[in-house]
């Protein structure tokens, strides 16, 4: 399954439906360009999986994807299209051998090595950063930046740029090597979640 350019995570404390909100940022995107990460570690079991199988309808009918942050059984049961593991948690070839072949998995990533292990351990992509500062992102430690990303880059593994990412950066990350970007905040604010997604995707 091919990776999608433009990753969008949840927080649900930011949109009063996240179902509908995706909906509405999904519309009229061509077919595979984007992924929904379901990112709620606070939920209990049964309410992401509720949500994530609302999700999931939302994705299918967009023609779009469906991951599911840390939770296989998540994945799993609501027939996600893949999952993203944490840098410390399930191995890769774990995680590949209950998802099958052809789920999306991706890994967080913060150095060369951490890409290393998960192009090693069979990963389809990496998420790398943060890139740039992110209020998100600062009790992880610095930015990594961007030549930290054009490194990793080399290493072959499909890399989704997050972390202060913004449309004006795209073109800089994109002419590091990064195949994708990830975000939160910028389709989750404002009046044209869909607007939002197209300029993630850049000029």
């Amino acid at each position: 399954m091919e990776v999608p350019v433009v990753h969008l995570i949840t927080d649900r404390r930011l949109a009063s439906s996240l179902p509908a909100r995706a909906a509405a940022a999904l519309r009229g995107l061509p077919p595979g360009i984007a992924a929904i990460h379901l990112r709620e570690k606070d939920l209990c079991g049964l309410d992401l999986l509720r949500l994530a199988r609302a999700l999931a309808a939302v994705c299918r009918d967009a023609g779009q994807r469906l991951i599911v942050n840390d939770r296989l059984d998540v994945a799993l049961a609501a027939g996600a299209d893949g999952a993203h593991l944490p840098s410390a948690g399930v191995s890769p070839a774990d995680a590949r051998r209950l998802l099958g072949p052809a789920a999306l998995l991706g890994v967080s990533c913060h150095s060369e090595a951490d890409v290393l292990r998960a192009r090693e351990g069979g990963a389809g992509f990496a998420t790398f950063g943060p890139v740039y500062d992110t209020p998100s992102k600062r009790p992880y430690g610095a930015p990594v930046g961007v030549g930290a990303l054009r490194a990793a880059a080399r290493l072959g593994l499909p890399l989704v740029a997050l972390g202060g990412v913004d449309p004006s950066r795209v073109p800089e990350l994109r002419a590091a090597g990064a195949h994708g970007v990830a975000a939160i905040r910028a389709w989750l604010i404002g009046d044209d979640p869909a607007g939002a997604v197209r300029a993630l995707l850049g000029p």
